[in-house]
């Protein structure tokens, strides 16, 4: 493992920005080279937050950003849009990309897989860095073998953009592996209220709740005559998915392929 690992944050202002930032600067081996974000150009991060001592340009300009830090590792936690154009110039310029950004299309998800190929450097998308989300997609994926009738309910803040989210349909996709695909509920069901029953993935459903008040919570119910099963997390503060960021960045130095989702990565 190299023994500095030098990091660009993109998306510092935000609530998961500024967790990360508060790891970095309490992770002895972490060393923050700069930050990306769409304001502040030209700036020190400790303009912006003062709670922090790390010391670091920021630029507005990732390409910018990319060319002139010597930088191991892109953090991004930004948004969709953004984020995908970050994560391709930081393959692009041989930086290893830490992605926690959500929302990224199947389209997108094959492009920067093949471009990680090309350049042979590695690449983590996680859909949730919470390790305790990890092991329940896991346990979901164990369960699903058994139960073939099961249902999603994730729950989030109401400023999140993309629904489902990305944790949903990554263990949408993991239970999909492993169940014998069935059309769940009764043939004749019908919504008197369009989209009563959620979300269709590979016949069961996928339900999204979006108030003020949660951070990030799912439930995965299965169901078989006479019981049900239901596995659960719940994250509480931003703080739960630092240690799966911090994970992701000690592994990914030593990668030079593409990986989605953490659970590749546990025993």
């Amino acid at each position: 493992m190299k023994e500095t690992i030098n990091i660009i944050l993109a998306g510092p202002r935000g609530k998961m920005g500024s967790e990360a930032l508060k790891l970095i600067e309490r992770t002895e081996n972490f060393q923050l080279v700069g930050c990306i974000d769409r304001k502040h150009d030209g700036k020190n991060i400790k303009d912006i937050d003062n709670t922090s001592e790390l010391d670091a340009p920021i630029y507005t300009n990732s390409n910018e950003a990319f060319e002139r830090l010597n930088a191991d590792v892109l953090i991004e936690l930004t948004n969709p849009e953004v984020g995908f154009e970050h994560t391709k110039q930081a393959l692009l310029n041989n930086i290893r990309p830490v992605v926690g950004t959500s929302g990224f299309s199947e389209d997108q998800l094959g492009e920067l897989k093949e471009l990680s190929n090309k350049q042979q450097t590695g690449i983590i998308i996680a859909p949730n860095f919470a390790i305790g989300a990890v092991l329940m997609m896991k346990f979901s994926q164990m369960a699903a073998k058994y139960f073939n009738n099961v249902e999603i309910i994730e729950k989030h803040h109401d400023k999140k953009l993309d629904a489902p989210s990305g944790t949903a349909v990554k263990t949408a996709q993991m239970i999909k592996q492993v169940r014998e695909s069935i059309n769940q509920g009764h043939p004749d069901e019908k919504e008197t209220i369009e989209g009563a029953r959620g979300a269709e993935f590979d016949g069961f459903r996928i339900h999204s709740m979006r108030l003020p008040g949660l951070i990030a919570h799912q439930e995965v119910v299965f169901g078989q005559s006479g019981q049900t099963l239901t596995i659960k997390h719940d994250s509480m503060d931003r703080e739960s998915f630092m240690s799966g960021v911090h994970f992701a960045v000690e592994q990914i130095i030593d990668m030079d392929e593409y990986v989605y989702g953490l659970e590749n990565l546990m025993e």
